[in-house]
């Protein structure tokens, strides 16, 4: 009993730590990690629905090679509830999420269907543009316009504080 709440060990005065052996990681093992799932997906073999909060055991790697402004990105392995067909997703520090890989599909990403009404506001802007002028400098002064009122609104709240 006594044993069990020892806070110093005795070290004798010839103990060298140097010859102790360290044991090395390899660089790219995976280790088992115990974990909630971040997003809802669809197992793609099966099509059973796993919903955002399910506990998984799952294998957790680095993906070699593949930094975001020198953030590591993780891959994790793991399997459906119901068919066990492996599903794999990474993280995406760039959009603070996460990206499914393979074995299942997300579904709903949020950034998606903002990129896209962008992507496609620019497309249409440009081709109006292109063809007529005088609507490149209706743009230019709607833009102008636009950041007056968000300066003015910044100028406002910080005079409120």
């Amino acid at each position: 009993m006594g044993e069990r709440k020892v806070l110093n060990k005795y070290y004798p005065p010839d103990f060298d730590p140097a010859k102790i052996p360290r044991r090395r990681q390899p660089k790219n093992q995976q280790m088992k990690v115990r974990m909630m799932l971040p997003m809802s997906i669809r197992c793609g073999t099966c099509g059973n629905y796993i919903y955002k909060g399910t506990k998984f055991n799952s294998r957790k790697e680095d993906v070699v090679g593949d930094t975001y402004l020198r953030i590591q990105i993780f891959r994790f392995y793991f399997k459906c509830t119901k068919f066990s067909a492996e599903t794999t997703f990474k993280t995406d520090p760039q959009n603070s999420d996460y990206i499914v890989e393979s074995g299942a599909s997300r579904n709903f990403e949020p950034w998606r269907a903002e990129d896209e009404e962008t992507e496609e506001e620019k497309k249409k802007r440009n081709a109006e543009e292109i063809g007529d002028a005088m609507k490149s400098l209706e743009n230019r002064t709607l833009d102008s316009k636009r950041e007056m009122h968000i300066l003015a609104a910044l100028d406002e709240m910080k005079s409120m504080n």
